[in-house]
């Protein structure tokens, strides 16, 4: 990495990269050395790899693109911008924006007829709102290496009306991660039997999660000299909260037996959050609180990376990103934490019957929490330049070095990521733990019970609506009913607003990819 480059990436929250031409590979004596100049192991050919993008030239054209703030997704797209702008002569403009402003700040010039981006990065949850002003992706990237790679969950993902609009450079599944050697550990073993009355296990119920987690806390059970904690979570109200509180519900509410939608009835529309399923979610979710880290109740999803890859906390939940970091080379807890299903609970709602069942073994559902994804705008006039860039952003040299960092945010979404042995054999991590990461992503995809979030028109009213709902359970002026009766209301008046007919419509694609099995 050029020391322009690594000086420039966490600078501002806009970069201006100044035009840098780099002669085409012909004018070179040889092909250069890619991997010393830039933090990968080694170019893949390929029509978006080093060496084709550094065979453009986009000198005298300016690049602008939109994306999430540092670090997540934030700082590997101005990365990659940096060396987009090196390669092939072009300006590029990076604008970093905060998780609850980017909706808006990527929408409003959509809905005002302003080219204001070129190229954009956001949750593809969003598609709902955004796909009548994308561009399509073009044949000739869609016949990728990259792109053909891709599972079939994120080429559904990156889909609507049968037509790709985004362009696939994360996977994104909620799934737990813990300590091993603290759960395998003999005193930690009789200290929490003793507490309990029953062995330490990993758990497979929330119930079972939140108990370990209050026993694992506030003491030093790692013997660094610093009190530990039993969860990281992600709980602030702007920053994904939604999402974790989803992964909370899902075991409770997602009955197997149950289709036909899991936020709404998609026959009435009628909004399903405030069902008992749902409420159980809630009251676990505030439980937790008391387990959590000092400023945990406000944590974004940085906190909750930071609080378990770096040893503070036991256990947690969410994306890739809190694993990958404790995982990093650097880490002192390397190869001790292992990846599992998502917690979930042997009685589940059926809305049907209108009554708790009681599962032999729990209900563990899978949670596709839509990933970071990109896509070129309708009214750009730099739409070849803009494909190239999100090409390049997610070519195979780039994605192997981008999945290494947990901060960056961009987890495996190709068939070639779900081998154990690179993670073994290229990153140094122990057997068991690689078999265990690409099973436990593996068993999402393949779940026969999964969740999707919701991708309607709306769908951020919906979302800021239902963790504004949340956080008044967690600040304790609501009960966990009353707070979700009223996101219901809520939800029921968006509907009305927007038209029952077409979030319908939107709708039936999400319930199409959860009843599929």
């Amino acid at each position: 990495m050029t020391s322009r480059i690594r000086n420039s990436l966490l600078a501002t929250t806009v970069l201006s990269l100044a035009a840098l031409p780099v002669a085409a590979p012909s004018a070179w004596a040889e092909t250069p050395d890619y991997a010393a100049m830039y933090p990968i192991s080694a170019d893949v050919p390929g029509v978006c790899s080093f060496e084709a993008i550094d065979a453009k030239d986009y000198s005298g054209r300016t690049l602008n693109i939109i994306t999430h703030a540092i670090p997540v997704i934030g700082e590997p797209t101005a990365l990659h911008a940096a060396q987009f702008g090196e390669l092939t002569g072009a300006t590029v403009n990076v604008v970093h924006v905060p998780f609850g402003d980017l909706f808006q700040r990527i929408m409003i010039p959509f809905q005002t007829g302003q080219a204001a981006y070129d190229a954009l990065f956001f949750p593809s949850l969003w598609l709902g709102d955004f796909n009548p002003y994308l561009a399509p992706v073009p044949g000739a990237y869609l016949e990728t290496q990259g792109m053909q790679d891709l599972t079939a969950t994120y080429r559904d993902v990156a889909t609507w009306n049968n037509e790709m609009l985004l362009y696939t450079m994360d996977g994104d599944r909620h799934y737990m991660k813990y300590r091993a050697d603290i759960f395998a550990n003999p005193e930690m073993q009789a200290r929490f039997q003793e507490e309990t009355g029953r062995a330490l296990t990993p758990p497979a119920t929330w119930e079972e999660y939140n108990e370990i987690a209050a026993v694992f806390s506030g003491w030093d059970w790692d013997g660094d000299g610093q009190p530990n904690f039993g969860t990281a979570e992600v709980t602030q109200r702007d920053d994904l909260m939604f999402s974790a509180f989803i992964s909370r519900v899902a075991g409770y509410a997602k009955n197997p037996d149950v289709t036909g939608g899991f936020f709404f009835d998609l026959e009435t529309m009628e909004p399903l959050v405030n069902t008992p399923g749902w409420v159980r979610g809630l009251e676990m979710f505030v439980a937790a609180q008391a387990s959590m880290p000092p400023g945990g109740t406000n944590f974004g999803l940085g906190d909750e990376i930071f609080s378990f890859g770096g040893g503070q906390t036991l256990m947690s939940y969410s994306w890739d990103d809190a694993f990958i970091q404790a995982q990093q080379e650097d880490s002192p807890i390397r190869n001790t934490v292992v990846p599992t299903a998502l917690p979930g609970s042997t009685e589940v709602w059926n809305r049907n019957t209108g009554e708790w069942e009681t599962f032999a073994e729990p209900n563990r559902p899978g949670y596709v929490t839509w990933g970071w994804t990109s896509a070129v705008a309708g009214s750009s006039q730099n739409q070849d330049m803009a494909f190239d860039f999100l090409c390049f952003f997610a070519n195979e040299a780039n994605t192997e070095s981008d999945m290494q960092v947990g901060r960056y945010g961009v987890n495996p979404y190709r068939e070639s990521h779900f081998e154990a042995a690179f993670y073994e054999d290229e990153l140094g991590w122990t057997p068991e733990v690689s078999q265990a990461y690409v099973e436990t992503l593996r068993g999402i995809d393949e779940n026969p019970n999964r969740v999707f979030d919701l991708r309607v028109p709306g769908v951020g009213e919906f979302m800021s609506s239902l963790a504004a709902g949340v956080a008044r359970a967690q600040a304790g002026t609501a009960t966990p009913q009353q707070a979700l009766d009223d996101v219901a209301d809520e939800w029921r008046a968006i509907v009305d607003r927007i038209g029952a007919d077409t979030i319908r419509a939107a709708y039936a694609n999400v319930v199409a990819l959860e009843d599929a099995r």
